[in-house]
């Protein structure tokens, strides 16, 4: 199969094109020739699109999908397929499924069921066995199924002991820890950033420094056994100072941010809207500002969707009750591209987290493979229901402005396009 891209600006700090606008010819999968200009033969499928850009392939590392287990919610065919017209030509799945994603077997079926998809995956395997907390899962053995890292999907490691002795165990093969940053006891029964709003609107509310207090404990805890952590969207301006301290002590850490925690605050709580009901939950103005902040300065290294499909009989119920969680991947692209630059948004959703989670880096350069993801980020418009592709519709940005828009991808010679 041959397909030409006509008139692709380029996104690729790696590539001799960088931000540069070109045609590129794809062949059988392996980009073959990239010109100012280059003519159609025979059979080439040709594909022009407004305010055509490519980047190499985003890579979300926080993405929910139901099987097995809560097929209602999303089924891993449809998610990978949603993930490819979101632009994500990479994603990894957490281990919240049903049964819990803490054996090889398991690790096995996720990446046997979506085999040949344009989008791949990559499972990671629970931190603990069933993600209670209580004994270390078959780390080793899942890392050779194919897991890319070991964490419990937004439950914190509340033995300090456990953490420690994960941390020095995955030394043995290089394995990433993630570490959900909340302590419980703190938090309680919160269900939202403890402030002036959840005074307002008499909901329990969800300290700062249950997120922060449990961070320190953690980066204590890497300090003494060295190794690998990653900690999964923080949410406080207090987070962000923590990290950056402890990578200037040069402990091998990173972080990343959930988009929703860029875009939005806790103001959205007015109106008790459970699509707005999420783990971290929203915070103030001024972390909002501070992650933002984090990001370009380079102590925030990855941004995720934590997309999180939940159905309607869990959402459609009273705020406090309701489940956490918002899908994100249809609006990802939209909402980063109103606060961040290109640039900075291609670096958070492919360079870095390629490098972190050990996926293999592609750059956009004649006789590569072709990884690409493929968007437009001119125009502004209102996401609603009809932008959402997923089976739940539960999405934090509903009636939001964005601007751009993700086309789709072209990797494993597929491609995927959202019409």
């Amino acid at each position: 199969m041959t397909t030409l891209l006509k008139s692709a600006t380029i996104i690729d700090a790696s590539s001799p094109y960088h931000k540069q606008t070109k045609d590129i010819l794809i062949t059988d999968g392996i980009i073959t020739t990239i010109d100012d200009a280059i003519e159609p033969k025979e059979d080439c499928q040709v594909v022009e699109l407004d305010n055509l850009h490519v980047s190499t392939g985003w890579f979300d590392t926080s993405v929910s999908f139901g099987e097995p287990g809560y097929e209602e919610r999303e089924t891993l065919q449809h998610g990978v397929q949603v993930a490819a017209k979101s632009g994500f030509t990479d994603v990894a799945i957490n281990p919240n499924t049903y049964p819990i994603v803490d054996n090889k077997s398991a690790v096995e079926f996720l990446i046997n069921k979506v085999n040949g998809a344009a989008t791949s995956i990559h499972p990671i395997g629970a931190l603990t066995q069933q993600s209670k907390g209580i004994e270390m899962s078959e780390m080793y053995d899942m890392q050779q199924s194919g897991a890319i890292a070991f964490g419990d999907y937004n439950k914190s490691v509340s033995n300090d002991n456990l953490l420690k002795i994960a941390l020095l165990y995955a030394q043995n093969f290089d394995g990433l820890v993630l570490s959900f940053p909340k302590n419980n006891l703190i938090a309680g029964e919160g269900v939202a950033n403890e402030g002036k709003n959840s005074t307002l609107l008499g909901l329990k509310g969800i300290p700062a420094l249950a997120e922060e207090i449990q961070i320190a404990r953690d980066l204590f805890l890497l300090e003494y056994t060295g190794g690998k952590l990653h900690i999964p969207t923080i949410s406080t301006a207090k987070s962000v100072q923590l990290i950056k301290e402890a990578k200037e002590k040069g402990l091998d850490v990173t972080c990343s941010v959930a988009v929703h925690n860029l875009f939005l605050t806790d103001d959205e709580l007015h109106g008790f809207d459970a699509n707005k009901k999420v783990t971290p939950p929203l915070r103030t103005e001024e972390d909002r500002i501070a992650l933002l902040q984090g990001i370009k300065d380079g102590i925030i290294d990855i941004i995720t969707t934590d997309h999180n499909p939940i159905d309607v009989e869990h959402k459609k119920v009273e705020y406090s009750t309701a489940k956490d969680g918002t899908v994100g991947l249809e609006s990802a692209f939209g909402a980063l591209n109103t606060v961040l630059d290109i640039e900075t948004i291609v670096k958070c959703l492919s360079d870095n987290p390629r490098k972190r989670f050990g996926v293999d880096s592609v750059t956009i350069k004649e006789n590569e493979k072709v990884t690409l993801s493929i968007f437009n980020p001119s125009g502004e418009y209102t996401f609603s229901e009809e932008n959402i592709i997923s089976t739940s519709k539960n999405s934090i940005f509903l009636e939001k402005k964005l601007k751009g828009k993700a086309y789709g991808v072209f990797s494993k010679n597929q491609l995927i396009l959202n019409s």
